[in-house]
């Protein structure tokens, strides 16, 4: 009994996977694909401030994790 729930619940999830695959699929062949990079980003962020904040952002990512060094203050 215990293995017929477990084979119902696989093949449920099966159903459920395939459909969400070929919802995947058809939403890439009707989104047009850049040919580059830049065409992607290109007008993601519409303002400079914007811009500038996520800049910032980004660097104090980068820099969180370093050590600081004492030594050259």
């Amino acid at each position: 009994m215990k293995l017929s729930f477990f084979q119902t619940t696989i093949e449920q999830r099966l159903v459920n996977l395939e459909r969400t695959v070929t919802e995947l699929k058809r939403l890439l062949i009707a989104s047009p694909i850049p040919s580059n990079w830049l065409e992607k980003v290109t007008g993601s962020i519409s303002d400079e401030q914007t811009f500038l904040e996520v800049l910032e952002y980004g660097k104090s990512l980068h820099y969180a994790d370093k050590p600081t060094d004492e030594t050259s203050e």
